[in-house]
């Protein structure tokens, strides 16, 4: 037990390597947002590793440092990388109404206008639906919308 101290004691800056690279290989697998912060924590006590500091004292800095940024930037992170989605509602306007814009056939794909926008249309029966007829939003596949006639 005594050599393990003495073997950790001399070689504290490594230890604080070892750790860092765990926590971000962990941190890699589970993009949690926790073990993150205990590894900018060890990459800090790389550092003061080459401070006469004992280990207790060095374990203790770590692990408070990690718990406040843990706590208090988890949160404005996670609101960061949050903004970037970009909402589409697509989903909101399967079952609605639109007006046909050019005409659609089980062969060839038109487009339909519904909320102000133009969308890529097909059917998935063997109809044919006018310019200017009306039709109901069934499915939204990539950028196609699927409709059936009212």
């Amino acid at each position: 037990m005594e050599s393990i101290i003495s073997v950790l004691s001399n070689n504290l800056p490594w230890v604080w390597v070892g750790v860092t690279i765990i926590c971000i290989v962990i941190e890699s697998l589970t993009l949690a947002l926790t073990t993150i912060w205990f590894g900018i924590s060890a990459f800090v006590m790389v550092f003061l590793a080459f401070t006469p500091m004992p280990f207790p004292a060095q374990l203790f800095i770590f692990v408070a440092l990690a718990l406040l940024l843990l706590i208090f930037t988890r949160p404005i992170v996670k609101k960061k990388l949050n903004q970037k989605k970009i909402a589409t509602n697509y989903d909101s306007i399967i079952g609605q109404i639109a007006v046909v814009t050019k005409k659609i056939t089980a062969i060839e794909k038109g487009s339909v206008k519904i909320n102000g926008m133009e969308w890529t249309a097909a059917v998935k029966e063997d109809i044919v639906l006018e310019e200017g007829s009306k039709c109901i939003i069934e499915e939204i596949a990539g950028v196609t919308a699927y409709v059936k006639s009212i």
